[in-house]
C-alpha cells in the first residue's frame, strides 16, 4: 500500500469561475493562488492543507461531493458562519463509522461540500474505528 496521507489538490468544474471565485474566496476563505487565463483555472489554497482548483465549463457535468477538515472546536463555529453568509447548512450529522461530525452545504454549482470534523485522537480513530 502506498504511504499516502491525504488529498492535497482538488479539482472542481464549475460553470462560471468568477462566481465560484467570489464563493470559494469570500464565503469560505480560500486564498487565490495561480490563475490560469488560457484554461480559465484558478488555483485556492485550503490553508496549508493543499487546494483546490477552479475549473471553469460550461458543460453539462454532474456535481460532485467534496469534504473539507475542520477542527472539532471549530465545526460550529464554522457552520454558523456559513449560515451568517446566506448559505443554507444541514447538520450536525454524526458519522459514527469514521468517527466524525459534519456539516453539509453546496456551493454555486451544486455540488455538495462537508464540512467534517474527525474525532480528536483518542476518541476511536486510532484503534481502527474509522
Amino acid at each position: 500500500m502506498l504511504p499516502l496521507r491525504g488529498v492535497f489538490e482538488v479539482a472542481i468544474r464549475v460553470r462560471d469561475l468568477a462566481r465560484s471565485e467570489a464563493f470559494y474566496r469570500d464565503v469560505l476563505g480560500l486564498t487565490p493562488g495561480l490563475r490560469d487565463e488560457r484554461r480559465h483555472w484558478l488555483f485556492l489554497w485550503v490553508s496549508s492543507a493543499g487546494m483546490v482548483v477552479l475549473q471553469e465549463d460550461p458543460a453539462n457535468w454532474v456535481p460532485q461531493h467534496f469534504a473539507f477538515t475542520v477542527d472539532e472546536t471549530e465545526l460550529q463555529r464554522a457552520a454558523t458562519l456559513l449560515e451568517e453568509k446566506g448559505v443554507p447548512v444541514l447538520g450536525p450529522v454524526r458519522q459514527e463509522w469514521m468517527q466524525a461530525t459534519s456539516f453539509y452545504f453546496t456551493d454555486p454549482d451544486g455540488h455538495d461540500l462537508e464540512l467534517c470534523a474527525p474525532a480528536r485522537q483518542g476518541q476511536g480513530l486510532e484503534d481502527g474505528a474509522a
